[in-house]
């Protein structure tokens, strides 16, 4: 096994559980992303640290919990959430010698507040460990609808300034309130911002027509800008986390996978998701490097279905389950909410099979440390475990002791599942899940208990079957929120 191998993370967004083939999809085909799991390893219990797509990023770049920085879903003017001089993934591997880049969906914050998008943006990816970066700066249904390279905004013309704004309408452009007539999707009331590329988005922004995207770009131009640093870098180990804005709303698939599924653009965005995969894979092996890098296939957090946008994606769901056997979805406490398909593959050196594995995203800091040969002192990656040979395949020995980041706290210990109780806040926050997103938050007033060896859809609360096992989970909960 090299030390230094290459490693490239695919990061899908809102990706669920069973949404691609080799983990039971129905109506899609992911030929590329099933490859990956036969000749790979294939686990059913991954978990993304958290729910939701911020918190996720956060514990995923820096081995520590997002609650410990009040991490939540970040607005797209929202400064940089990762301090400069914080120990990060990507400095980590710098440190042994890799380039780094970041290609996709940033939504960590960018500058310090305030950002002037004409000048130069920063702090941002280049100043925690990233030699390079091509950025959507938050999400695909937020402004700026912009790219940034680096710390520059891609086309931006200074005859024609960018501004942003997420308290108040600024110029003079449609929005979907105004001109629902030029939209080419419905949108709820948050989505209804500023139209770009006839869909509107969250927040308004006024100027910067040179340097708008087009989303139907996002697959040809993000993959083409990963397959550059790749091929740019191919002679020394590199780190390249690759981030889709797929299969997040709203889903604008190219029109070559428009009606590739049986479920609208929904599924055709994971149609084209599973394209991209493929067009990096086989970059790697063109450039001859294939086996002497891992490839990590993984999503931010479950899946979601209505998330703003009309674009049918509960009406064609047909026999789909986009969290399989699972319970709840993105922002739940339930399994569907963080356990989502992960694949790890390394040609010759991870043998092809299936793990059962209780692994969580937060453990690849201290894991990839360990993969290159350094050893990380005790304030980096605060909450990363080394389990680096359940990774790769050497056993099925992973985390013992799991936390579940939602609306509300939830913990594994082996096959027991426990939620705390929710607090007056926090049922509120459910009521929106369900009334707005007809999602399971998995929040309730009493504590929950389940046992996912016989119980894995989270059916049958077994809190007063096991009073002393609520407890010892509870106190494992408060020792890792106090730690």
């Amino acid at each position: 096994m090299t030390q230094h191998p290459n490693i490239v993370i695919i990061y899908v967004d809102d990706l669920g559980y069973a949404d691609v083939g080799s983990y039971g999809a129905k109506g899609v085909e992911t030929p590329n992303v099933d490859r990956l799991a036969n000749d790979g390893l294939k686990f059913t219990d991954a978990h993304s640290a958290a729910a939701t797509c911020t918190p996720s990023r956060y514990s995923l770049l820096t081995g520590e919990y997002a609650f410990r920085a009040n991490a939540g879903i970040l607005p797209g003017d929202a400064p940089m959430l990762i301090s400069p001089g914080t120990p990060t993934l990507p400095g980590m591997l710098q440190k042994a010698g890799y380039k780094t880049a970041v290609v996709g969906k940033w939504h960590l914050g960018l500058g310090d507040g305030e950002v002037d998008w004409n000048q130069e943006v920063k702090p941002g990816p280049l100043e925690i460990g990233f030699d390079y970066s091509f950025l959507i700066p938050a999400t695909g249904d937020r402004v700026p609808a912009v790219y940034l390279e680096n710390h520059h905004v891609v086309n931006s013309q200074p005859d024609d300034p960018i501004r942003v704004s997420y308290s108040r309408k600024i110029g003079d452009r449609p929005t979907g309130t105004t001109h629902p007539e030029l939209l080419r999707m419905g949108a709820d009331l948050q989505h209804s911002g500023t139209i770009i590329n006839g869909v509107s988005r969250i927040g308004y922004m006024a100027g910067g027509e040179e340097a708008e995207w087009k989303d139907e770009d996002f697959p040809d131009l993000l993959t083409q800008k990963a397959k550059a640093f790749m091929k740019q870098n191919k002679g020394e180990p590199f780190f390249l986390y690759f981030s889709f804005q797929d299969i997040h709303v709203p889903r604008l698939p190219h029109p070559r996978f428009v009606g590739k599924s049986e479920m609208g653009p929904r599924g055709d965005a994971i149609a084209q998701m599973d394209w991209v995969t493929g067009e990096l894979v086989k970059s790697l092996e063109e450039l001859g490097i294939a086996e002497n890098t891992l490839v990590l296939f993984t999503s931010d957090n479950g899946p979601v279905l209505d998330d703003g946008y009309d674009d049918q994606a509960v009406e064609l769901l047909g026999d789909h389950q986009p969290g399989g056997p699972f319970r709840g979805g993105k922002y739940s406490a339930y399994e569907a909410g963080t356990r989502v398909p992960t694949i790890a593959y390394w040609p010759g050196v991870i043998k092809p099979g299936e793990s059962k594995a209780l692994l969580s995203q937060v453990d690849l800091y201290a894991s990839l440390a360990k993969l290159t040969g350094q050893n990380p002192k005790t304030h980096e990656g605060p909450d990363s475990e080394e389990v680096l040979s359940a990774w790769l395949g050497k056993s099925e020995q992973g985390r013992k002791v799991m936390l579940e980041e939602a609306f509300v706290f939830g913990i594994r210990n082996g096959d027991w599942k426990y939620i705390e109780p929710a607090n007056e806040e926090q049922l509120k926050e459910n009521e929106w899940i369900i009334g707005i997103k007809n999602m399971e938050g998995g929040v309730q007033e009493e504590a929950q208990l389940f046992n996912l060896a016989t119980d894995r859809g989270e059916q049958t609360n077994l809190t007063s079957q096991y009073p002393e096992k609520v407890k010892e989970m509870q106190t494992l909960l408060d020792a890792i929120k106090k730690r």
